[in-house]
């Protein structure tokens, strides 16, 4: 009993996570709380969405078109500095960490994006001793 619900939580963890952990690292777009451009709350972005934009893009002057561009730029610029730097908070870190605790191989992997020595050396360890994988775990996607 205990072998099949380990393996259904593992098949959950495999199958669920890496969906959760890259929407936690897109942008946030309107969601419950937010109002649209209408005013309406509970707004999602959809194709009417995007064509408004779209549209209010191509009515903007050339002056205006150009600023918002320059202004997107900087705040491109800007976050990717708070990243390198660490001090932009991290909801895909957080995921991390928990899975880490759950099952560090597969956190390592979806921390490195690849089957590396890391990899290896975290299934070594937790299919060994699992407390030294989900140390080795949490020093590799908390050390950078």
């Amino acid at each position: 009993m205990m072998r099949k619900l380990l393996g259904l939580l593992s098949l959950c963890c495999f199958l669920i996570l890496p969906a959760i952990t890259q929407a936690a690292s897109l942008p946030m777009l309107p969601g419950k709380n937010a109002p649209d451009s209408a005013g309406k709350v509970g707004a999602t972005l959809n194709g009417a969405v995007l064509k408004n934009a779209l549209a209010e893009y191509k009515n903007l002057s050339r002056k205006e078109k150009k600023f918002r561009i320059k202004e997107s730029k900087a705040l491109l610029k800007e976050y990717k500095v708070q990243k390198k730097a660490g001090t932009s908070t991290d909801t895909n870190t957080l995921l991390l960490v928990i899975l880490a605790i759950l099952l560090p191989p597969l956190a390592v992997y979806l921390h490195e994006n690849a089957i590396n020595t890391k990899f290896w050396i975290d299934l070594l360890l937790t299919l060994l001793f699992f407390l030294p994988g989900i140390i080795y775990a949490l020093i590799v996607i908390l050390g950078g």
